[in-house]
């Protein structure tokens, strides 16, 4: 087999190789992307009610009886004073997730963290004034 006969041979050999892993490799990286930090209102009104209000819109992660959040999630620890009940232990704080979520139906799909946050950081927000009237 000549030189050149060999270069063409190893250079399809890395191709198809390529294109074997390519998919794997594309379907990581589009996992990893998916994941976004979103901050918020965090509102849980009732049992099994849990929604997140931020910039872009309301985003569902449970409704009794309903649609709820693939998986188990560490739900955020709010210090006194970050959580505003407002039906006995029910209520609402602010918080960052680090979540995936399906920008059509607007659902939590899955939550790796829930951070709370202090509530004057979600107060002093200009584009999370809209929700307010929601949480109360």
């Amino acid at each position: 087999m000549t030189n050149y006969c060999q270069l063409i041979l190893g250079a399809a050999l890395v191709s198809v190789s390529l294109l074997v892993t390519a998919p794997s490799l594309s379907s990581k990286t589009n996992a990893a992307e998916q994941m976004e930090t979103r901050c918020g209102w965090f509102s849980n009104p009732t049992p099994a009610n849990i929604w997140l209000y931020d910039r872009q819109g309301e985003w569902t992660i449970g409704v009794q009886g309903g649609y709820q959040v693939a998986g188990d999630w560490d739900w955020p620890v709010f210090k006194r004073g970050q959580w505003v009940a407002t039906n006995g232990s029910y209520g609402y704080g602010c918080v960052c997730l680090k979540a995936k979520v399906n920008g059509k139906t607007h659902e939590v799909l899955e939550i790796r963290n829930a951070r709370a946050r202090p509530l004057a950081s979600c107060n002093q927000d200009p584009a999370l004034q809209k929700w307010k009237h929601i949480l109360k």
